[in-house]
């Protein structure tokens, strides 16, 4: 018959042990007061930079990973990779973002530019506010994560088109004009910025390949013309595979170039 046989802890150990325990938690007691991982959702409350502060719009936000950090200067979305150096201090190295002509765009550059390589981090327990070398600031607090809208029954407002690593918003005669939804059972219907189209898909989890399209024949000439002839190169490729985060789609065919969208009014 197996025993079980009782093992003296030293004291010492026992704390440490305890200590470590305690440490695998979501969350960190400094002086009593419990204080918030640094991996998470945050909206973005304001940046201080060369003596200025700036508040941010109710946009703004951050989620940071173990890897990655995704979220919006406030208009704008924003892709960067980070490397945590413990607690107190991050390295961030951004990646994609849109760039569309926004209405604060002073706040949406001041954040790009505070946003990148080594990062301190200051933590209370109610806020995180990260630090550049030179003392600019980054605060924010807690939020919760924001829901993604769903890729069907959403109708879809193209903000920017992709080319690999570029993203560039829609020029201002085309802005708001191309849109689209996915309805439950694949039929695709909209505007591609001047002519009406429809069409059927089919799809897998992240991927969709769109049929030939049906759409009016209204001459298109100009930036509105460049946009709808991209569209309509880009839907003709498959199969795309599609990304939110949040309210904002991500669009892409296998050569990189691709569409975003914002989710505008959902479709009952």
């Amino acid at each position: 018959m197996r025993t079980h046989r009782h093992v003296h802890i030293p004291a010492g150990l026992a704390l440490v042990l305890a200590l470590a325990l305690a440490g695998c938690g979501r969350a960190e007691e400094s002086g009593g007061v419990v204080l918030p991982q640094v991996e998470g959702s945050w909206a973005v409350e304001s940046l201080t930079s060369e003596g200025r502060t700036l508040h941010a719009p109710g946009s703004a936000r951050l989620t940071l990973g173990a890897t990655e950090a995704t979220g919006s200067y406030g208009c704008n979305g924003l892709k960067a990779a980070v490397v945590h150096d413990g607690a107190d201090a991050l390295t961030v190295t951004p990646g994609p973002r849109t760039a569309m002509a926004c209405p604060d765009m002073e706040f949406e550059t001041a954040f790009a530019k505070l946003f990148k390589g080594r990062l301190t981090i200051d933590r209370g327990p109610d806020r995180l506010t990260l630090k550049t070398s030179d003392g600019s600031t980054i605060a924010m607090s807690p939020a919760p994560p924001a829901a993604d809208a769903p890729f069907t029954a959403t109708e879809w407002t193209v903000t920017g088109l992709l080319d690999g690593q570029t993203a560039s918003s829609l020029p201002a005669e085309a802005a708001g004009k191309a849109r689209f939804t996915v309805a439950p059972d694949l039929a695709v219907s909209g505007n591609l910025g001047c002519n009406r189209f429809s069409a059927r898909a089919t799809g897998e989890g992240a991927h969709i390949t769109f049929g030939p399209l049906t759409s009016t024949r209204m001459a298109c000439a100009g930036p509105v013309g460049t946009v709808e002839q991209a569209l309509t190169s880009l839907f003709a490729a498959s199969p795309l595979t599609w990304r939110i985060d949040g309210q904002n789609l991500t669009l892409t065919a296998p050569d990189g170039k691709g569409l975003t969208a914002k989710a505008a009014t959902s479709v009952e």
